[in-house]
Parts: C-alpha cells; sequence; structure tokens
C-alpha cells in the first residue's frame, strides 16, 4: 500500500468509491452532485495546510481522505473512506491515511481539526476516538468547518 497527495488522479474513480462507500454500503442520503468539491481537489483541499491523499495497492485505489484549510489553525477532516475489503487494523490502511494527516497538520503548525460524521459509520467513531478526536457538540464546530447535511456527530483532534 503506498499513499499520495492528488496530482491530476483518476476523479471519477475517487468519486465512485467515495459515493459506493457511502451510498450503497451504507445507505447515506447523499450524490455524487451533493460533493462537488471531488471535481475541484485542487482548488477545494490544496492550499495553505490543506491536501487530498490517495491509498493504493497496486494500481486499485482503496482509500481517501481529505484535510482543508479553512483559516486561522483551523482544519476539517474530510472525505475519509476506506474499501471494505482493506478495512481493519491489519491492514492499516486508514491508520497510515490519518498519519499523513497529522503529519502534514502538525507541520503547519494547525491548531485544531473539526469533522462532521454520519451516525452509521459506527467503527470510523471508534477509529476517529482512538486517534485523538474528541466528541464535541455541533456549537462547538466553527461556522468555517464545512460539514454535509447528514452529519449528526462531529469531533475534534487539538494540537
Amino acid at each position: 500500500m503506498h499513499i499520495v497527495e492528488y496530482a491530476g488522479h483518476d476523479v471519477d474513480a475517487i468519486v465512485e468509491l467515495i459515493t459506493t462507500i457511502q451510498m450503497v454500503e451504507f445507505g447515506v442520503a447523499t450524490s455524487a452532485e451533493k460533493q462537488p468539491d471531488l471535481r475541484e481537489i485542487p482548488e477545494y483541499y490544496q492550499y495553505g495546510a490543506g491536501n487530498f491523499w490517495l491509498a493504493f495497492e497496486g494500481d486499485e485505489l482503496i482509500g481517501t481522505l481529505a484535510l482543508k484549510d479553512v483559516g486561522g489553525g483551523v482544519c476539517s477532516l474530510r472525505k475519509m473512506f476506506v474499501k471494505k475489503a482493506w478495512r481493519g487494523k491489519a491492514r492499516g490502511v486508514a491508520a497510515g491515511l490519518m498519519r499523513t494527516l497529522l503529519d502534514q497538520a502538525k507541520a503547519h503548525g494547525v491548531r485544531a481539526i473539526y469533522l462532521g460524521t454520519v451516525d452509521v459509520y459506527k467503527a470510523a467513531h471508534r477509529f476517529y476516538e482512538k486517534s485523538g478526536f474528541v466528541e464535541v457538540a455541533k456549537s462547538e464546530v466553527p461556522d468555517s468547518v464545512p460539514l454535509m447535511d447528514v452529519d449528526v456527530k462531529y469531533y475534534c483532534r487539538r494540537f
């Protein structure tokens, strides 16, 4: 498995991976159209402390993770998705992606990372908590942090 920064990779494959996990696997009421950021990765994510990473096994896209810089030392963790067959501690895909994101955040002096998530991603909630994220009330999430209308749980990791 190797992790790379997005650099003109196949956007259709990224959209397919993410929306299949969201809508087919977990039944989340969303669509590719509700996520235009996936078709504008450099403009939306790759500035300041932000970036967008892809995990590959050979040529197969197996995971994604994004960090969006919203200013003032605050970022938003977004688009953390790993194909089902590649999940779990033994595979290390999610851990590798998270380590990459946290290293980037620290190197850029980020003070806090927020995220919103849906209630059905139970394993993801545990993973975020093991990665140092603490659940917070929606009212604690800065307005600058983009959230999806399906988000119902919110987390923050401070440095």
